[in-house]
């Protein structure tokens, strides 16, 4: 089959025109055209059902765009340790982590990976979703469980547990609850019951709402969560990791906590010498030490 005559039917599949497809791989629309014939010749089928409004693709042309977006994505992983073998950390590099952690604890702290690597071009991809790593979906990954995929490198990085925050200027006002009962009397801010987090995370709020809080905020994320604490409105289920950032917020019914969750940090095998992929997870890792370092203090 003709590599070249794939890589254009995969740009038109991808664009859903000829003219943008031309315009991205510097052809005229009519090159394209004769390229996409040509392919559907050799293949004795129909690639596009030709509408007003565009191309859009048949059964077999979804087959094959399948295909070549795989073969995209391993040229891409061939090119990153190409790459990767030069003696600079330079490039784009993509994170996926969980929306909380990337927000509340990794973005915060990438300025000192910046301030050495200053031309490393990070793409932060903060998402509940299991991103394909094989697949090339993303570089690395931080996630709160072990990754199942296959072809992996692993590296535990911390545990971290669900426990009860408010400001104490909330608590001064309100009251300081001495058993899970007293929740009557307060406002309860945590997730959303049916919004992505570790199952210890559902499991602790579901025990506190079982306690029939006076008034509830429930926030699709452990950001909306932070805002609604630091602002004064209740007492906030969230991760514990928080707590060498914003010192100043008290532990409510400090006997209550979550399971342990684990976070996990991750990459595949193929990446196992990138220069890039090495400084991330050299950098998470001393930050992870800082972190254990301030929080005994």
């Amino acid at each position: 089959m003709d590599w070249d005559k794939l890589r254009i039917f995969h740009a038109v599949a991808d664009a859903g025109s000829l003219t943008h497809a031309g315009e991205s791989l510097h052809l005229s629309q009519s090159a394209v055209s004769r390229q996409i014939r040509a392919l559907e010749e050799s293949l004795v089928t129909t690639l596009f059902h030709r509408h007003a409004r565009g191309l859009i693709l048949t059964e077999q042309g979804e087959l094959l765009f399948d295909a070549t977006k795989a073969m995209v994505k391993r040229l891409d992983a061939a090119a990153a340790r190409i790459r990767d073998s030069e003696d600079e950390v330079l490039g784009e590099l993509r994170v996926t982590t969980t929306t909380g952690f990337g927000t509340l604890w990794l973005a915060p702290r990438l300025g000192t990976l910046y301030k050495q690597y200053p031309d490393l071009r990070i793409d932060l991809m903060l998402e509940e979703r299991v991103l394909d790593l094989p697949m090339r979906e993303a570089d690395v990954a931080i996630r709160m469980k072990e990754p199942s995929q296959a072809d992996l490198i692993r590296k535990r990085l911390m545990v971290i547990r669900m426990r009860l925050y408010a400001t104490p200027q909330y608590l001064d006002e309100r009251g300081r609850p001495k058993t899970p009962s007293d929740l009557v009397k307060h406002r309860l801010i945590c997730q959303q019951s049916g919004a992505a987090q570790v199952a210890a995370g559902a499991r602790i709020v579901n025990e506190m709402l079982a306690h029939d809080p006076g008034s509830t905020l429930k926030v699709n994320n452990y950001f909306g969560v932070l805002q609604g604490v630091l602002n004064h409105l209740g007492i906030g289920v969230l991760p514990e990791y928080l707590t060498p950032d914003f010192p100043h917020l008290e532990r409510v019914l400090p006997d209550i906590e979550s399971d342990e969750v684990p976070v996990f940090l991750a990459y595949p095998e193929e990446l196992r010498h990138s220069k890039r992929v090495g400084a991330f997870r050299d950098f998470v890792m001393n930050e992870v030490i800082a972190h254990r370092r301030i929080a005994r203090e």
